[in-house]
């Protein structure tokens, strides 16, 4: 019979394995079972505790709100603390706000006339009457609550208090103004301002001043405090706000945040990530500014040959100087002085070593760093275009693609609801009219469809942008509409009467050329055989 071959262990022995196998031959069959069963599953690298770098990594695996809701108050202070004092932090704040928001978003009733069976001529009409209402209310300071800004300005309010504390809220009562019993106003919270009732621990449907729904999870009311907890001089009260009517279903309160886990109630402040190393950043600059400060102010220094100093005075005479010196406030003569040295002084120049030169390269690391985790470029963060135009339009788009989601969430959580809570009002009013509105969700949804828009990203070249637009539309890809809202933000719509209006000025003074490329215009004979 042939001898059988011995199967080759899947991990081989190391020289350790052999030494602790040889003391105690238990631990080396387990040692050995541990890595075999280590080699056949595979594993991550990141999990590992064998390894020097990892060894004294220890996370837990928390819930979203437990991992989030006991650091919000610090975050909050910290991230607002940053926004008032940080330069890298307030400019990116800044640049988000004025690129997502900007001058605010604008709405453009966009209805299903196929559903709602109604002709484009009619439904062309609706759209802009009811235009024209919302601008008109949306305009005024009379649609907050405090009256301290228009519906425009509260978009950039909402979405500033939203990157910086993390979350807002926004309390939709009708209330009495302007002769109408029935005004819609908007009441901005900041996120502080919601949280549990004298500071109560938070409970299995209580989390942060949320009361949810135990089985469903969805929010059913927010307790909101009278004051802001930091004022402490004042006794503060709660009210509680229902999220929706309990018959109506009418959205009484909107919570403007972005979840970043599933089940998540309460926002993160948009820098919570990145605090350490921005305020590690803020005191580096602050100290070299120092530094170089310092530099500037010092002229040089005086020196004295410690024999001479001890041949020239007594102890009496020693101890005079010194104190005369201490209290010398650095200040030299004046210019054309001359200033005299007693024997055994003489002067040397500082070099102090400041500015440093690798404080910039260092600083530009550092802030690639933190526009990746803002998911702005580097060029757009610190607003300085030194490249080629491929580059910088790269950059530009790369950058835009996020501001086009933070607009788009504003518009989600903001400026639709309220649209269409304030055409609700209206419709229930009678001062407008739609059929059905209130009978089918369907018809509702035709109804309250809208296009919002902004203000445009720029160009970095205006002509190859304009060629690259017009051979779109002319290819059919795109329209006029379209290319209109992304040149300005402004509809295609609302520039043609003023175009019309300013060709046929131009055409009556004799001032109007056909563009190149235009059709040769008819003979007037051949016109009048066409229309005879």
């Amino acid at each position: 019979m042939k001898e059988r071959t011995p199967r080759r262990p899947l991990v081989e022995a190391n020289l350790l394995d052999k030494v602790i196998t040889y003391v105690n031959p238990k631990w080396g069959q387990q040692r050995q079972q541990s890595r075999t069963v280590l080699a056949l599953s595979g594993g991550y690298t990141g999990a590992r505790t064998d390894r020097a770098a990892l060894s004294k990594w220890r996370t837990a695996a928390g819930s979203p709100n437990a991992d989030i809701i006991g650091d919000l108050p610090t975050l909050r202070s910290r991230s607002r603390d940053q926004m008032r004092n940080a330069p890298v932090a307030l400019g990116a704040l800044n640049i988000n706000n004025s690129h997502s928001i900007g001058t605010g978003l604008s709405c453009n009733p966009s209805i299903n006339a196929a559903i709602l069976l109604m002709s484009q001529e009619d439904a062309d009409a609706w759209q802009l009457i009811t235009k024209a209402r919302f601008d008109a209310y949306a305009a005024s300071k009379d649609c907050t609550l405090d009256r301290s800004c228009n519906f425009y300005q509260g978009q950039s309010l909402v979405h500033r208090s939203w990157k910086e504390s993390g979350d807002h809220f926004v309390n939709l009562p009708l209330i009495e103004r302007a002769g109408n019993s029935q005004h819609l106003v908007l009441e901005l919270i900041e996120a502080d301002r919601v949280c549990n009732p004298d500071r109560k621990s938070d409970t299995e449907t209580l989390i942060d001043g949320i009361e949810f729904d135990p089985e469903t999870g969805e929010a059913l009311q927010v307790y909101v405090c009278k004051h802001h907890p930091g004022d402490r001089l004042v006794k503060n009260t709660w009210t509680p706000l229902r999220v929706r009517g309990r018959e109506s279903g009418r959205r009484n309160v909107l919570h403007v945040f972005k979840p970043l886990r599933p089940g998540q109630k309460r926002g993160v402040p948009w820098i919570a990530p990145i605090l350490e190393p921005l305020r590690q950043l803020s005191q580096y600059t602050d100290a070299e500014l120092k530094a170089a400060v310092d530099s500037a102010i010092t002229s040089f220094f005086t020196k004295m040959d410690p024999e001479a100093f001890d041949d020239l005075f007594n102890e009496e005479g020693k101890e005079k100087y010194l104190n005369e010196s201490l209290g010398w406030d650095g200040k030299v003569a004046g210019d054309n002085q001359v200033v005299n040295l007693l024997p055994g002084e003489e002067v040397q120049n500082f070099t102090p070593g400041r500015p440093n030169p690798q404080f910039d390269p260092f600083v530009q690391a550092i802030l690639r760093q933190i526009g990746v985790a803002l998911e702005i470029p580097f060029e757009v963060l610190v607003m300085h275009f030194q490249s080629s135009y491929t580059a910088a339009r790269g950059a530009l788009l790369m950058a835009w693609k996020f501001f086009r989601m933070e607009r788009d969430l504003i518009v989600t959580e903001l400026c639709q609801p309220v649209y269409e809570e304030w055409l609700a009002n209206e419709v229930r009013l009678g001062r407008i009219r739609a059929p059905g509105f209130f009978s089918d969700p369907l018809v509702r949804a035709a109804w309250c469809g809208a296009v919002w828009t902004g203000d445009g990203p720029g160009s970095v070249d205006p002509l190859k942008e304009v060629q690259a637009a017009k051979s779109r539309v002319d290819m059919g890809i795109s329209t006029l509409e379209s290319e209109s809202i992304l040149h300005d933000g402004v509809s295609w719509a609302a520039k043609h009467p003023q175009q019309v209006k300013e060709v046929n000025a131009r055409k009556r003074d004799g001032l109007w050329t056909a563009p190149a490329g235009a059709p040769a215009p008819q003979p007037a004979h051949i016109e009048r055989d066409q229309a005879g």
